[in-house]
């Protein structure tokens, strides 16, 4: 027995990526680090842009790495153990954690800065052009 899913419509061709990309999305459960979104209004007006904010408070520059690898923005976060301190109690872990967003198509990452513990990472989608192109039919005998 197949299972039915919102895309396995005969009109809907080529989202067969998208319903694994959901499929991983709910699989996913991990709440480290916390993040906001926000919703920035653009310096025309029209341009959509996002800010995803990660408080990655004790993680220093060289600790942090952030890429875009297909469509999808990944931030990963290295600490190492400092071996030559002593602790009598320790209740900060130096933790490694890896947060992906999934990435709509045309949407790129302006920049990301680091500031008092929170990394905020700024994406616009530029307004893109509408297409229309006409499909010649060829007819064979």
């Amino acid at each position: 027995m197949s299972r039915m899913t919102p895309f396995s419509s005969p009109l809907l061709l080529g989202f067969d990526a998208m319903e694994k990309t959901l499929e991983r999305l709910a699989k996913s459960g991990d709440s480290y680090p916390p993040y906001n979104i926000e919703r920035l209004s653009g310096a025309d007006g029209k341009t959509e842009r996002l800010r995803i904010t990660l408080a990655v408070a004790g993680f220093a520059e060289n600790d942090l790495d952030v890429t875009t690898e297909e469509n999808q923005l990944v931030v990963r976060g290295r600490q190492t153990d400092d071996t030559e301190r002593e602790f009598l109690h320790r209740g900060i872990a130096a933790r490694q954690f890896q947060r992906c967003f999934v990435l709509a198509d045309g949407m790129r990452v302006i920049a990301a800065e680091l500031k008092n513990g929170l990394l905020s990472i700024d994406l616009d989608r530029p307004e893109s052009e509408r297409l229309v192109r006409k499909i010649n039919i060829s007819v064979k005998d």
